[in-house]
């Protein structure tokens, strides 16, 4: 595998040939509630079976949080795994930016709660909603605050508990999705170009897609809307498939390009960990080799913002991933959005 040299790669944004510093990963860490929910299970719950899960969607099983276990508690749990792996404080930590869908309430931000459970309180926090592309998103917004010299140490976190916000009688959706959570310490660290690019993109037309229509101010809970289960999530699966294909790609190319450089280079790709056929579809497009794309999706299903992250970490933990190799992550979700990142890990 060819590593990283600055005579073969010459994008000047990507070498960050400018005065602001360099973002690296530090250390990444995530966190999987204990309980585990088969395609067995849900044969027992919904009008489906394994061999139909399977074929379609590539997941075996997923895990599912507890009733009294909440998405800043999932993030919680990632965020401290990732600062002891990264050999930090928590009170070190600048700012906490968390991407969720499933916020424990509508406000104040899960990434306050976090704040408080993980014991940082010198640090900023907010969250982002951006889907299943919240966690490149906070990478690309952590990345700026270090660059420009804001911050010196940036917490990002993808935590879903998509449990809470799941129809479990509608076959189609409630198969796909699982609870989880990831975490990355974001610092510069000198000689290292880290975060090469991330680029971002969205498609506010095509919003219907994948949403879930109860709960904001357009429709607040009523009996009415909770009757009609307005407040599940809701997808059109085949048109969701077919744009997530081609916004995939297309990032991913993108961020390539920006980087000059070429798949073969790249040691991991992490895609969004949604659908094995979507996967699959985007590597074969790109010219990946098999050997490139790392997959944890029979074991946790789609997590959602929570996705990469997990698949991050677990890509550094088995060896998949060593110090100097090329990252490219690539994901895709509702609103809908999308994104890409290369990385020098």
């Amino acid at each position: 595998m060819n590593t990283l040299s600055p005579k073969r790669f010459r994008n000047p944004r990507a070498l960050h040939d400018f005065k602001g510093r360099t973002c690296s990963v530090l250390a990444v860490g995530s966190y999987v509630p204990e309980r585990v929910l088969t395609n067995a299970a849900l044969e027992k719950m919904v009008d489906t079976s394994d061999e139909w899960i399977t074929s379609r969607t590539g997941i075996k099983e997923r895990r599912i949080a507890s009733e009294h276990e909440y998405t800043s508690d999932i993030a919680a749990k990632a965020a401290l795994r990732a600062i002891e792996k990264a050999q930090i404080q928590a009170g070190q930590v600048d700012l906490i930016i968390v991407a969720t869908i499933t916020p424990d309430m509508l406000f104040p931000a899960t990434a306050c709660l976090v704040q408080q459970k993980i014991g940082a309180p010198r640090a900023a926090a907010f969250d982002i909603e951006a889907a299943c592309s919240g966690f490149i998103y906070g990478l690309e917004i952590g990345q700026q605050f270090i660059m420009s010299r804001t911050y010196d140490t940036v917490l990002v976190i993808g935590a879903e508990k998509l449990s809470a916000i799941i129809d479990w009688s509608d076959r189609n959706t409630c198969v796909l999705f699982g609870d989880g959570a990831g975490a990355a310490i974001l610092q510069n660290r000198p000689g290292s170009h880290g975060l090469l690019t991330a680029c971002m993109g969205a498609d506010g037309t095509k919003a219907g897609l994948l949403s879930m229509p109860g709960g904001g101010s357009r429709c607040p809970a009523t009996t009415e809307s909770v009757a009609a289960r307005m407040h599940y999530l809701r997808m059109d699966g085949k048109e969701t498939f077919k744009n997530a294909v081609n916004a995939m790609y297309t990032a991913a190319k993108e961020s390539l390009r920006r980087c000059e450089i070429e798949i073969g280079q790249i040691k991991c790709i992490i895609p969004h960990q949604a659908n094995r056929r979507i996967i699959d579809a985007v590597g074969e497009r790109l010219g990946a080799e098999p050997e490139q794309l790392f997959i944890n999706l029979d074991k946790y299903g789609n997590t959602s913002a929570a996705s990469v992250a997990i698949a991050l970490d677990e890509a550094v933990q088995c060896g998949r991933i060593e110090k100097g190799d090329l990252v490219l992550l690539v994901v895709f979700g509702a609103g809908l959005t999308w994104g890409a990142a290369v990385i020098e890990w």
